[in-house]
């Protein structure tokens, strides 16, 4: 669960020429760095003593954590002047050590909200264990952790190390940085500097209407989706598949019909693809290699009067975007209908929940190891015999362990707070507090917001299934980095017109959504979309972006003119667009209708190119160097989607700090792979007005030969949520937990299986046929639905064995 990686001594053979060009760089003569404009640091060099009985020099401190040896001292061997800072780590167990400006008001330098600034020291270092690390001061909370972000290389003689922050974030008046060592081995520092980067750029004018540069654009293609899907994946080659298995048709899967379709956005053309099994409502995860591993399915839908619920299968398919032919694996230990799908930073995939082949909880965790092409035993994998209910959202931390956000599908929460931190080593899971209406987060949204490096979980609205009510527009945020972490509020979702079957009309009052979709967008935003006021009912048009610089949502976008709630999905797709696919109301209805959305960033005249990538194989900790057609404010890392049913727990936007030469840019790739697993992502270059290129495909982790070659020093972790309360107490071992057949919220007493009669009509509706048939007949279910034994919602009031 927290692995070790694996580093390059240097950039591969591509990147020589371009190191021997640079090299006169690192090799110039010494120049004494000076304070006040354009450097802004007080001391950079070491020259100036510290006050009476300080043994760190004028503006810096010692500083780090945890549990190591360490040594600080002031030397003569210096790159400019006669000064030098030496720190020594000669054992480690975790954390480590660094000279820090001074987190205070002389030596910290004042920077400016939304501006970026270039941070550079000269270097001499005897291990790779080096990371340049840098705080902020914001004007309410005070000094914290912002970022690390650059690995400089070893280097034996004086080196420069160059890298540029992010765009300052809103509240920060201050920040101090150094560099960290976090390995054995000695770092000395000098000359360092910290300049602002020039003016930003000019407002951009409008390439499109007025509102479609506020607003964007939807489009509704001409082609259609010709399979009832449940499940998109975003592919290495850039193109979609989408699952249905049965499709939720209880007559596909009497008759052995099951189907899935790859989408080309090259051509806007659909290929069907021979599906083995009923993949309805399975998991799915993109492995590192790219091909798409999905895990369980439906083995059998609900007898027709409800006594037996929905069955989990055991199986379990890699699909190979090359052939696009799914290859058989070996079966899980049970059957998973609706589990997680988290993939780890090691490669391997963990997953949770889900209903076994009798119906029944799974309370069996699943590992499927990724050297090994292979579901483990269960006896080789960490069990706490807990039922997390079905899709359970659990997010991968930066040290490994897995956050369970709170949002699942169908009915209630875990026990407890509705949230918790599962530690896979300890096995583990301590509840975390502050999400609110806990039990109404059915067909919630959760994603780790960018950038994934600082930590943040956002949780968008939802319902219960079970009760009805109508969907709340909560959202909650929490932040992992904090020693005690717990959901915050954050801003209500903005309201939009919702369809109750009779017209649309203003959302109102604590009216929101559930089934509601979020999508990482490269400008740093994140699109929510789709979604319905009731279980499979009532749609919802709106969308907005939220911003999590200012935690706060833009509303009133362009509104996706097709109805999204249950079984629908959106993602972005890698020329910036966001695709929306399907909507399965509860009358057993299924909209084939493909929706495309252009954000605003599109009208805002010509966007930055990728004019060149040197290496497309990334190995953590590297450098790796591209060019662009112009000025870039940033660069990151997508990684594609894979989602069903509001939940993608994999998705993430991953923060690349740039070395900036004019139009060549070195990127600066995290050390750690749970900040980024491996795999394939997209690669966006974004410039000052949030306008991204097109995406170029790159793959981290990099050969496994010459990941095999180098040393394996662990990646730079900090000490985050390391304050929780105790463990809850795990159960004995158990085979499963009872679940009711009605989980799904329908009572299928009336009509077909995949017809869903709500078990709770929504509040308003009254208690009697007549009310209930007309809710069922402004909403388009079929007549005379067969009643199927008892009629516990009297739909037939005369006995004659159809509802209405």
């Amino acid at each position: 669960m927290r692995p070790t990686i694996r580093r390059r001594a240097g950039r591969r053979a591509a990147l020589l020429a371009v190191g021997a060009m640079t090299a006169g760089l690192l090799l110039t003569a010494p120049q004494q760095a000076t304070a006040g404009p354009p450097n802004l640091l007080s001391n950079p060099g070491f020259e100036t003593a510290g006050a009476a009985g300080s043994d760190m020099p004028s503006c810096w401190s010692k500083s780090g954590w945890g549990d190591n040896d360490f040594t600080f001292a002031t030397v003569a061997d210096a790159h400019g002047g006669t000064k030098a800072m030496r720190v020594s780590l000669t054992r480690r167990v975790d954390g480590d050590r660094k000279a820090l400006v001074t987190e205070n008001t002389a030596c910290a330098p004042a920077v400016t909200p939304g501006r970026q600034y270039d941070l550079s020291a000269w270097y001499k270092s005897n291990t790779p264990d080096v990371s340049v690390t840098v705080f902020r001061r914001d004007t309410t909370a005070g000094w914290q952790y912002w970022t690390d972000l650059q690995n400089p290389p070893v280097s034996a003689g004086w080196a420069r190390t160059e890298v540029r922050t992010p765009v300052v974030p809103p509240n920060t008046d201050k920040i101090a940085w150094g560099l960290s060592v976090y390995g054995v081995g000695t770092l000395t520092t000098d000359d360092y500097a910290l300049e602002e980067v020039g003016a930003a750029p000019p407002q951009p004018a409008c390439s499109g209407t007025a509102e479609e540069c506020a607003k964007g654009k939807w489009q509704v293609i001409p082609a259609q989706n010709p399979v009832r899907s449940m499940h998109a994946v975003v592919l290495k080659n850039g193109k979609v598949l989408l699952i249905a298995g049965s499709g939720n048709d209880i007559a596909q899967f009497n008759a052995g019909t099951f189907t899935s379709a790859v989408y080309d956005p090259a051509n806007g053309s659909f290929k069907t693809i021979p599906t083995p099994v009923d993949m309805f409502c399975a998991g799915h995860v993109q492995l590192s290699d790219g091909r798409v591993l999905v895990m369980s399915g439906n083995k059998g839908y609900p007898s027709a009067d409800g006594s037996i619920g929905y069955q989990g299968l055991k199986d379990s398919y890699t699909f190979d975007p090359a052939t696009e032919k799914y290859t058989r694996t070996n079966d899980m230990n049970g059957g998973h209908w609706y589990p997680s799908a988290t993939v780890l930073g090691n490669g391997d995939v963990i997953s949770f929940g889900g209903l076994k082949e009798d119906s029944t909880g799974n309370v069996t965790a699943e590992k499927f190891s990724a050297a090994q092409n292979k579901w483990l035993p269960m006896n080789e994998v960490n069990q706490t015999w807990s039922y997390w209910g079905l899709y359970p959202s659990m997010i991968l931390m930066q040290d490994g362990r897995l956050f369970y956000s709170g949002s699942h599908t169908f009915g209630n929460g875990t026990p407890g707070t509705g949230a918790s931190i599962y530690d896979y080593d300890a096995n583990t899971i301590t509840d975390v507090p502050g999400l609110r209406n806990k039990d109404e987060r059915d067909e919630s949204a959760s994603v780790l917001l960018p950038p994934a490096q600082d930590q943040r979980v956002l949780t968008i609205g939802g319902g219960n299934n079970e009760r009805n009510p109508a969907a709340n527009r909560i959202t909650d945020i929490i932040d992992l980095k904090k020693p005690s972490p717990a959901y915050t509020a954050g801003p209500d979702l903005p309201q939009g017109l919702v369809d109750t079957g009779t017209g649309k009309r203003p959302q109102t009052g604590a009216e929101g959504k559930m089934y509601v979709s979020a999508v990482l967008l490269p400008d740093g935003k994140v699109l929510e979309t789709g979604g319905g006021l009731h279980d499979r009912a009532d749609p919802v048009f709106e969308a907005s972006f939220f911003d999590p610089a200012t935690n706060t949502y833009q509303a009133g976008l362009a509104a996706d003119p097709i109805p999204r709630t249950y079984h629908s999905a959106s993602f972005l797709m890698p020329d910036g667009r966001v695709m929306s696919v399907g909507d399965n109301p509860g009358n057993g209805t299924y909209n084939h209708n493909v929706s495309i959305y252009t954000p605003p960033y599109l009208f805002k005249g010509a966007r930055p190119q990728i004019t060149s990538v040197i290496d497309t194989q990334w190995v953590y900790g590297d450098t790796q160097r591209i060019t662009v057609n112009r000025p870039i404010a940033r660069a990151e890392l997508i990684r594609p989607a894979a989602v069903t049913h509001s939940s993608d727990p994999n998705q993430r936007f991953v923060d690349l700090p740039m070395t900036v030469d004019g139009t060549s840019i070195d990127l600066n790739v995290t050390s750690n792979p749970n900040l980024a697993p491996p795999g394939w992502y997209m690669l966006f270059a974004v410039d000052a007005n949030g306008v991204p290129s097109i995406a170029t495909w790159v793959h981290l982790g990099g050969p496994s030969a010459l990941a095999a070659a180098q040393e394996q020093p662990s990646a730079h972790e900090h000490t985050f949520a390391d304050r929780l309360g105790p463990a809850k107490e795990n159960p004995a071992k158990r085979d499963s937990v009872p679940v009711a057949p009605s989980v799904a919220g329908c009572d299928r007493h009336y009509g077909t299986v995949n017809v869903c009669v709500p078990t709770r009509f929504p509040d308003g509706v009254k208690a009697s046929a007549k009310a209930r048939c007309e809710w069922l007949a402004s909403h388009q279910y079929p007549r005379r639905l067969k009643v199927n034994g008892s009629d516990p919602l009297r739909l037939d009031p005369d006995g004659d064995g159809f509802a209405c």
